[in-house]
């Protein structure tokens, strides 16, 4: 696990284990607040020993910016805290969740230690706001890549927790096309020092507004192509020949799991698209 320090009270987690997804603390004299955790049980607690016994902070809350396992699996680890997350994400743990992690256990002993946790503190509409010390953290809905996620704002520091609602390549296969697009339009108004991407590399201010351009413009170009070949009435394997550098972004990222993140993209553009004819 990487460990990057992004402020003088915020840090970044970043696992070396699965396609660089990424966790964060934020920390006051009050206690901590987790964001995210890691989906392999060692990182998770590498997390809980730097901040518990080598910061000396206890941690209170846990926040889920969605219910995807990589970003849910550690939340058990953390005892005695209030985990907090939009309805939406509770509802799928519940559901969804339950069911992937008994699959996952039958593919990985490293799970077995590994619980669903649903969310004690909850908020379904607006946006809700935790305040640790002098610590203010603003939760809004960022739906798009799951019809649950949400981002978390630490004000003070103007550092902006985006879960997947920002990653190296946008990835919509759990979402939707324009709820991720209207999601990503909110951010550059918002005056950041820093995005904290659900995956990969933290994005510094100089670097936001072309980094969100550039996702604005590979889902408008992904979803003209794909629109073409829906109306050509072409065959659903035909998206394959859209390539991700076609639209403007590469396959090199997170180890070059993004060529697999456009796949998924193209087929469940397709999909949708062709549902709705």
């Amino acid at each position: 696990m990487l460990r990057e320090r992004v402020s003088e009270d915020v840090y970044v987690f970043t696992s070396e284990l699965y396609a660089q997804v990424t966790a964060g603390a934020v920390i006051s004299p009050e206690g901590a607040v987790i964001i995210d955790t890691l989906p392999f049980p060692a990182e998770t607690l590498e997390i809980l020993d730097f901040v518990q016994n080598k910061l000396s902070v206890p941690v209170r809350y846990v926040i889920n910016t969605h219910y995807h396992a990589d970003h849910t699996y550690g939340t058990c680890f953390f005892k005695n805290t209030d985990v907090v997350a939009h309805q939406l994400c509770r509802d799928k743990l519940d559901t969804v969740g339950r069911k992937s992690l008994a699959d996952a256990r039958e593919e990985s002993s490293e799970l077995e230690r590994v619980e669903i946790v649903l969310p004690d503190t909850v908020f379904a509409r607006g946006h809700m706001e935790l305040h640790l010390g002098r610590k203010t953290l603003a939760l809004t809905p960022s739906p798009g890549h799951s019809a649950d996620s949400i981002t978390v704002l630490v004000k003070e520091d103007r550092i902006l927790f985006a879960g997947d609602t920002v990653m190296p390549l946008p990835f919509l296969v759990d979402g939707n096309i324009d709820d991720l697009v209207h999601s990503l339009e909110a951010i550059p108004p918002l005056g950041l020092e820093n995005i904290v991407q659900g995956h990969g590399e933290l994005i510094l201010r100089g670097e936001i507004d072309e980094a969100i351009r550039s996702h604005l413009k590979y889902l408008d170009t992904l979803r003209k192509k794909v629109e073409r070949l829906v109306e050509k009435k072409k065959p659903r394997d035909s998206v394959l020949q859209i390539t991700v550098e076609s639209c403007g972004k590469s396959r090199i990222p997170l180890g070059g799991l993004a060529g697999r993140l456009h796949d998924g993209n193209l087929f469940a553009l397709y999909d949708a698209l062709a549902k709705a004819q």
